[in-house]
């Protein structure tokens, strides 16, 4: 009978190992319902509503770079420019999932001057080290109209909202493919939106 016992509090005392350890291991993952919006990093604001910029978002998700690349047409050019595309990483775990962006999503445009000229570069251009411009679009619903705002950094690290009066709104709004940004121009996640069915319609 002492064994039988013996028996029956060792098994009882396995079945509770195992379901303490089970009940950990889902503490450390995401319920297959659950919004990965929960995940992002949101943006910051100081006290007077300015944008505070993400200074480690090199670290960010990395989506695509143009070269000299105008929205309108451009007859003096006199020097050339790079555009380096990074986005939040829980923004985009969330497009991967959704083929949207959810609320909270920051995505950032940094300038980079091109050069022709240096080490053994005979032809093309590449990338300068200063970096010449940022600008951050953030979707946040419950602070802006129409979700969306623009913000461009100088040399603070803090920026006001650009006016809604501005080009770069209306044209985000008739040309973006997906939720006034331009995934048409991020190889990766064309095909993704595709795929969702959450392209804007058209997209010229």
């Amino acid at each position: 009978m002492a064994a039988r016992a013996k028996h029956r509090d060792t098994a009882a005392m396995n079945i509770k190992t195992i379901a303490s350890l089970s009940a950990l291991l889902l503490s450390f993952s995401i319920a297959p319902g659950e919004s990965p919006s929960a995940q992002i990093r949101g943006p910051a604001y100081t006290t007077d509503g300015q944008l505070t910029l993400p200074e480690d978002y090199r670290t960010w998700v990395y989506l695509s770079s143009g070269f000299d690349m105008s929205y309108a047409a451009r007859t003096d050019v006199d020097h050339h420019m790079f555009d380096n595309v990074f986005v939040e990483p829980g923004a985009y775990k969330s497009f991967l999932q959704t083929g949207t962006w959810p609320d909270k999503t920051m995505l950032v445009l940094e300038a980079r001057g091109a050069q022709d000229r240096g080490s053994i570069n005979k032809g093309g251009n590449y990338q300068g080290t200063e970096v010449m411009g940022i600008e951050v679009h953030v979707k946040d619903a419950a602070r802006f109209e129409g979700q969306w705002a623009f913000f461009a950094f100088g040399d603070s690290k803090s920026a006001k909202m650009l006016p809604r009066t501005l080009d770069c709104y209306s044209c985000h709004a008739a040309h973006a493919a997906v939720d006034t940004t331009f995934v048409q121009f991020y190889p990766t996640l064309l095909p993704i939106a595709q795929a969702k069915g959450t392209l804007s319609s058209p997209q010229h």
